[in-house]
């Protein structure tokens, strides 16, 4: 059973194929509540996809999964009101030409019409504003972003944010909607040693706070839940091997087209 705040993630045989061949197949996974789980690979193996698929916003094609209970892909809109994205490379990115007050200010605009119930928007606007700062304050808590020590303060602009602050933000603005999964792409990209560290230390204070957290890295740490995507073999089996198992003891190889990949993320229909 789910705990109140996390969401229980589990696959079995998930797999999806797009024009050119397997973007990834064989997925099993069953992680509790409150789990730490990586997606490990090369970029271009497949690991957007998977992400996308387990959150609900691209369909996968074979066997089946269930997050927080609402099984995939029956229930994607079910899915995608509980797990949240975090930055995705072409899907949910920081608007560069806004501050970073103004990038806060949307997502809890956006966040409260989303999911208010019609009284709630009627409240007084004052009301209104002090219930979003108060949210806004708990999510950049919770990301570890201390405004004050941005060059501008909240009035920064997002372009001339660091990395591991863009990612500190997208992770708060994920956080504002309280949701039971969060998941974010590509979490160690240009990222010095010191400053992955950083990010995992982060990930694991939101997994030990009840949050599901699904990231996708080019090394996992040690304990985390791992999911491994490969590169294409280079002698491609009749039939292909699963590009992705849970804690595997030893990695496994696949034969993904990585143009499939790349087909299947351009024509998904993304929520």
């Amino acid at each position: 059973m789910d705990s109140p705040h996390g969401a229980a993630v589990k696959a079995e045989d998930f797999g999806l194929k797009g024009p050119r061949g397997w973007v990834f197949r064989g997925v099993r996974l069953d992680a509790e509540p409150g789990s730490l789980i990586a997606v490990e690979g090369p970029s271009g193996s497949g690991r957007t996809c998977l992400l996308l698929a387990l959150t609900g916003r691209m369909k996968a094609t074979e066997g089946h999964a269930e997050i927080a209970g609402h099984r995939l892909p029956r229930h994607m809109s079910a899915v995608r009101r509980v797990a949240a994205l975090g930055p995705v490379t072409g899907v949910n990115e920081l608007d560069q030409s806004l501050t970073v007050a103004e990038q806060l200010r949307e997502g809890a605009l956006l966040q409260r019409r989303y999911e208010g119930p019609v009284r709630a928007l009627l409240r007084p606007r004052a009301e209104r504003r002090t219930t979003a700062q108060t949210r806004i304050d708990g999510a950049l808590a919770a990301a570890g972003l201390d405004l004050a020590t941005l060059p501008k303060g909240p009035r920064t602009s997002v372009r001339d944010l660091e990395r591991l602050e863009a990612v500190r933000l997208s992770v708060a603005i994920a956080l504002l909607g309280a949701p039971r999964l969060l998941a974010l792409d590509d979490l160690d990209l240009k990222l010095s040693d010191s400053e992955r560290a950083e990010a995992w230390t982060l990930l694991r204070s939101i997994a030990a706070g009840g949050t599901t957290v699904l990231a996708v890295c080019s090394e996992a740490p040690d304990e985390a839940t791992v999911l491994r995507t490969g590169a294409a073999a280079a002698e491609p089996a009749a039939e292909p091997e699963p590009v992705a198992v849970a804690v595997a003891d030893k990695k496994t190889e696949d034969t993904e087209d990585t143009k499939g990949a790349d087909d299947a993320l351009a024509e998904a229909g993304r929520a």
